[in-house]
């Protein structure tokens, strides 16, 4: 009887992950054999540029799980965080250059007269489960996903749960003129039902050019995966933002490694640049920066200033959901970099250099 259960349950979670379109697509036949002919895929899987050992065992696993279940408290806020709002008649205006952040790693950037979403998430977890999975500190936003007006790029840096958002998605795609994703990540689009014609995938190093705006897609150190057994099967990355007076630079999630230099060396110094720095651990810090390594990413890129991102939003690691922003700015402090540490949804003014430097968090 037992066995017979168990097989029951092993079936249905197969169903599930197989045929649940919060999974996304799959990668097809044809498209592996065309990956086959690039530098960065090998074997059937889209690597690294550099070795990037990701062997955390069963007893690391276990130490892990442990530590999560203990100062939850610290973990989390105890109550609301500030946001600030958004006026939606000032967005549809397309008056300003500016940076929003509206937690974790989604932005709206509003950039001559154009506005791209980057990794837009607005549900309540980062999760495939409705019910299970790590929540959201707080589900206020600075504007809601429904009162945005036309969108003209989504920016997708890889197809981890916190960064791309199945539900979002279907609420975007009817009102986005453009999807701009890696390579492979057009497939869960399609799963979703989004215009062909719309997207526009790229490998590293490739661009486009979008309602006047360059993207190029640059390297990151980091993977892939929305389920067991899909893990490298589509490419991540971080963007290059190229307006015709500003550069903007978007990590996406991405270990330290030498593409920030190669950025740089390529494309030359940049306005901002939203470098990951939050959800981290010393066991996997080949594929997540520690936020020490985040001031050096932005003095390797040269940046005039630089905004830790990929916190302030979910819990997805042991340390306390202060600690990035305590450690990033006491060494950005300690080498001389230039940092802002906006609250979500207060702006960053590209053309009036107003870039907020309060320490909120301590409030």
């Amino acid at each position: 009887m037992t066995l017979t259960i168990l097989l029951i349950v092993l079936a249905a979670i197969v169903f599930y992950t197989n045929f649940h379109p919060v999974f996304g697509g799959k990668i097809s036949k044809k498209q592996k054999n065309e990956f086959e002919n690039l530098p960065n895929y090998r074997n059937g899987r889209f690597i690294n540029q550099i070795e990037t050992p990701m062997d955390m065992n069963l007893v690391d696993g276990i130490k892990i799980l442990r530590e999560l279940n203990r100062n939850k408290k610290e973990r989390e806020p105890q109550k609301s965080l500030p946001v600030m709002k958004l006026d939606s008649t000032a967005i549809a205006r397309r008056e300003k250059n500016r940076v929003t952040w509206f937690g974790h790693s989604t932005f709206l950037v509003e950039l001559d007269e154009k506005i791209i979403l980057i990794d837009p998430m607005f549900s309540l977890r980062a999760s495939p489960l409705r019910i299970f999975g790590p929540k959201r500190y707080t589900m206020e936003f600075p504007i809601a996903l429904e009162k945005l007006p036309e969108i003209d790029i989504v920016l997708i840096s890889h197809d981890h749960y916190d960064h791309l958002d199945r539900k979002s998605l279907c609420k975007l795609k009817d009102k986005t003129r453009r999807f701009i994703v890696p390579l492979g990540v057009e497939n869960h689009l399609l799963k979703w039902g989004v215009d062909p014609a719309k997207i526009t995938s790229l490998n590293w190093w490739d661009s486009t050019m979008a309602a006047d705006i360059g993207f190029i897609a640059a390297p990151a150190r980091h993977f892939s995966g929305r389920k067991t057994g899909d893990r490298f099967q589509t490419l991540w990355c971080s963007w290059v933002i190229q307006g015709q007076t500003h550069q903007i630079y978007y990590s996406g999630d991405s270990a330290y490694g030498p593409h920030f230099r190669q950025i740089f060396e390529k494309f030359g110094k940049f306005d901002l640049a939203l470098l990951e720095c939050g959800q981290y651990n010393v066991k996997w810090r080949s594929v997540h920066m520690l936020p020490e390594e985040t001031v050096q990413a932005a003095l390797d890129l040269q940046t005039q200033i630089f905004m830790p991102i990929h916190w302030a939003g979910f819990t997805l690691s042991v340390h306390s959901w202060t600690e990035p922003a305590e450690r990033v700015t006491a060494e950005a402090k300690k080498l001389n970099a230039v940092i802002t540490t906006p609250l979500i949804g207060q702006s960053l003014d590209l053309n009036e250099n107003i870039f907020p430097r309060e320490n909120w968090w301590e409030k």
